[in-house]
């Protein structure tokens, strides 16, 4: 085998619902989302050439991000090298986009590209399903990249199931300069909500549809977060009024923050809303479409 290199493309993802509901008897609490990626990617290139022992090398153009055993991408091909009968030298170059701790999924969206790219790479042929449950020992949100570009989640985040969604919707990402620890958000999740809301009738039927047009989740989404993080980050709940007032259809926190999202009906409402948020240097925003595949790749 020569050096043989692919690029990954790695998209972001936002959860345009997010009901958390009661805690498992692992630990994790049980979750329902509907989850769809939009066009902010980070990039990852593997290149794979023989050796005599299997070898790592990860480079990230992220400062705050290590490169090492504590990276996802590090670990994501750990488990794929683990799992073959032949030494492999890996060199992996992560350009970052995505902003860290946003609830945009990034992290979990390069491991699923790490597995992807490698299986690709190395000839492997495993079925889609195998890398999933491979991601999932990762992190919950790794065997959604796997589905989308939307799906219903629900477990902990591994019941993945595919639905296709018709129309098209622009999305504006604010992300507010800081990150939102999940641990925390879980936490005060917790602390402040007098107990746990059944699912309503009409999230549990969109469970069971395999398609479902925009219009008809504009009134469904909801983030159950969006009330203990804004009881901490107040500036937060001020970016969704402004998204609002720019003339989104709904805005909502992503994840577990701290990335606030709009949805727009087109490219140039979203364009111009996006261009108001960039003018405050702490804040990042982006108009993206709301499209994609789970990983696209190219060689």
């Amino acid at each position: 085998m020569n050096s043989t290199s692919l690029r990954v493309l790695t998209p972001a993802k936002v959860n345009l619902i997010l009901r958390v509901l009661e805690r498992r008897p692992d630990g994790f609490h049980a979750i329902w989302s509907l989850m769809h990626t939009v066009g902010l990617d980070d990039e990852l290139t593997l290149t794979v050439q023989p050796g005599t022992t299997s070898r790592i090398a990860l480079r990230c153009d992220h400062a705050a991000l290590a490169a090492d055993q504590s990276n996802l991408v590090y670990r994501a091909a750990q488990l794929v090298l683990a799992r073959i009968d032949r030494p492999v030298d890996l060199s992996i170059s992560l350009t970052k986009r995505i902003p860290l701790g946003a609830g945009l999924g990034g992290g979990s969206s390069d491991a699923a590209a790490t597995i992807l790219g490698l299986t690709r790479l190395l000839g492997l042929n495993w079925p889609i399903e195998q890398m999933a449950e491979l991601g999932q020992q990762l992190g919950s949100d790794v065997p959604f990249f796997f589905m989308g570009p939307a799906a219903c989640v629900t477990g902990r985040g591994e019941q993945v199931r595919s639905m296709q969604m018709t129309g098209t919707r622009w999305i504006v990402l604010v992300n507010p300069g800081f990150p939102v620890e999940t641990r925390w958000a879980y936490q005060q999740l917790s602390a402040t909500r007098a107990g746990v809301r059944p699912l309503s009738p009409a999230l549990q039927q969109l469970g069971s549809r395999a398609a479902v047009d925009w219009s008809e989740i504009i009134p469904l989404v909801e983030n159950d977060f969006e009330a203990p993080v804004f009881l901490q980050y107040p500036v937060l709940a001020q970016i969704k009024s402004q998204l609002l007032s720019q003339g989104a259809e709904v805005a909502l926190l992503s994840g577990s923050g701290a990335t606030m999202f709009g949805v727009f009906p087109g490219q140039a409402d979203a364009e111009r809303a996006a261009s108001v948020f960039a003018l405050d240097p702490k804040m990042k925003a982006y108009a993206v479409p709301a499209a994609g595949t789970p990983v696209t790749s190219a060689v």
